[in-house]
C-alpha cells in the first residue's frame, strides 16, 4: 500500500492516512528546524518563569486522547533526563483534569501546563487552560500544536504567560488517526526539556533513517496481518511503556473496534491482562534499549512465546534483540534512548493498524462507519467551575 497510486489508495479509502504515515521521516527534520528557530526565545521563557519562583515547577503534559499519550511517553524519558532540579514532569490528561480539577491543579504550587493538540479545538484542551488560570497562582502555558488557526494558538497569541510552538504544517493530519502530529509533538518536548541527548543534529537523522527503513518493512508487516487473528497486545516499559498505549489506540481507531486490543507494560501483563491472550492473539512487543530494562520485555515475550498460546509473539526494537522468537528489528549503530525510539517504532504499528483496516474492510481515513466518532470530539458540555 505505501507504494500504491493515488487512484489505488483512494478506491479503499485510504490515500490521506498512507501519506500521512509516510511523510514522518521528512516532519521530523521540520520539527527541529521549527525548535531550534524557537529554541532562544522558548529558553528565555521558561528562564523567566524560573526567576519568579524559589519552588520546583510542576511541568504538567496535557492533552486529550493520542495527545495525553505524548505526555505518557515523554514523562519517564525526562524524569530521567530532563531538569529535576527545577521541575517536577507529570502527565495528566485534560479528560481527567476537567471533570476534578482540584484533585489535578494546586492552587500554591508554579505550574507551566504543556498542552499538547492536533487541531486545538478540543473542548477539553481549552477548558484545561481556563480551569488551569483560574484555580492556579502562578501558571504559564507552554502550547505544541499544529493548528495556527486552532483555539489554543489563536488564544495564547497575546498572552504574554503563554508561549506557542507550532508543529509542521503537513502535521495536521487531515486523516481521522493521529500520526505526524503525535510523533512531531512527542518529539518536540523531547528537544525542549531533554538536557542530556543534545545532539539534536545526530538524534534526529538517527530517527528519520530508522523511519525511512519502517517504509520498506511493508511486506513483512503485511505477511503478520494476513494471519488469523482478532485480538492484539501491544507491551513495553517505560516511555515504550506510554507508546502502547498510542499503538493499541491506532489499531482500534482504524478498525472501528473489529479488532480487540490491550495494551500494558512488560512486567504489569503477568497480572491479570495475560488472560487476554488466546490462540486468534498477536502480540507484539517494545524493546527497550536499556540493557536493565530490556531484559523484563523480553522476558515476558519469551514466557508468552513458551506458553504457545498467541498467534504469534514478536519483538519490534532497535538492533537485534536477546528474544529467541521473531524479531522485527530497526538497524543503526547510533543507540537512542527510548524516548526518541519511540517515533520510528510507532510508525511501524501505525502501518500495522493500517493494514488490518484495509484487512477487515474498514476505511483508514473514515473508519468510524456510524460517523459517532469524530476526528475532532464532539458532544462535550463543558460544565462551569467555582
Amino acid at each position: 500500500m505505501l507504494d500504491w497510486t493515488k487512484q489505488q489508495l483512494e478506491e479503499i479509502g485510504a490515500v490521506i492516512t498512507t501519506n500521512e504515515i509516510k511523510q514522518q521521516p521528512e516532519l521530523w527534520n521540520e520539527t527541529l528546524e521549527i525548535f531550534n528557530s524557537h529554541k532562544e526565545s522558548l529558553e528565555a521563557f521558561l528562564e523567566g518563569f524560573k526567576k519568579e519562583t524559589t519552588e520546583k515547577i510542576r511541568v504538567i503534559f496535557t492533552g486529550a486522547g493520542t495527545s495525553a499519550y505524548v505526555g505518557d511517553l515523554v514523562k519517564p524519558h525526562l524524569t530521567r533526563y530532563g531538569n529535576t532540579s527545577d521541575f517536577i514532569f507529570e502527565a495528566i490528561p485534560t479528560t481527567d483534569i476537567v471533570s476534578a480539577p482540584l484533585n489535578y491543579f494546586k492552587e500554591d504550587s508554579p505550574t507551566l501546563l504543556v498542552s499538547f493538540a492536533r487541531s486545538g479545538n478540543s473542548p477539553e484542551s481549552v477548558a484545561t487552560i481556563d480551569l488551569a488560570n483560574q484555580v492556579v497562582k502562578n501558571v504559564k502555558h507552554l502550547i505544541i500544536s499544529c493548528a495556527p488557526e486552532g483555539k489554543l494558538a489563536v488564544n495564547a497569541k497575546d498572552d504574554k504567560n503563554s508561549f506557542v510552538m507550532l508543529m509542521p504544517t503537513r502535521s495536521n493530519d487531515q486523516g481521522f488517526a493521529m500520526t505526524g502530529s503525535f510523533s512531531c509533538m512527542t518529539l518536540a518536548a523531547l528537544l525542549i526539556f531533554d538536557l542530556v541527548h543534545t545532539d539534536h543534529e545526530t538524534i534526529v537523522s538517527t530517527i528519520v533513517n530508522m523511519g525511512e527503513q519502517v517504509v520498506t518493512m511493508e511486506d513483512t508487516l503485511s505477511n503478520i496481518v494476513a494471519q488469523d487473528f482478532n485480538r492484539v497486545v501491544y507491551l513495553g516499559s517505560e516511555s515504550l511503556s506510554g507508546l502502547t498505549r498510542e499503538a493499541q489506540l491506532k489499531l482500534l481507531e482504524l478498525t472501528a473496534g473489529k479488532i480487540a486490543t490491550v495494551f500494558d507494560s512488560s512486567l504489569g501483563f503477568r497480572h491479570g491482562p495475560k488472560s487476554f491472550v488466546d490462540d486468534k492473539t498477536v502480540v507484539f512487543g517494545f524493546i527497550s534499549n536499556d540493557t536493565y530494562t530490556s531484559q523484563y520485555d523480553v522476558d515476558i515475550l519469551e514466557e508468552i512465546n513458551g506458553n504457545a498460546i498467541a498467534v504469534e509473539t514478536i519483538a519490534l526494537s532497535q538492533n537485534k534483540t536477546q528474544y529467541s522468537g521473531k524479531n522485527i528489528s530497526l538497524t543503526n549503530d547510533y543507540q537512542l534512548a527510548d524516548g526518541f525510539l519511540a517515533l520510528p517504532l510507532v510508525m511501524i504499528a501505525q502501518i500495522i493498524a493500517l493494514l488490518t483496516s484495509v484487512k477487515v474492510k474498514n476505511k483508514p481515513d473514515t473508519p468510524s462507519p456510524t460517523g459517532t466518532v469524530n476526528r475532532v470530539v464532539q458532544g462535550v458540555t463543558i460544565h462551569p467551575f467555582n
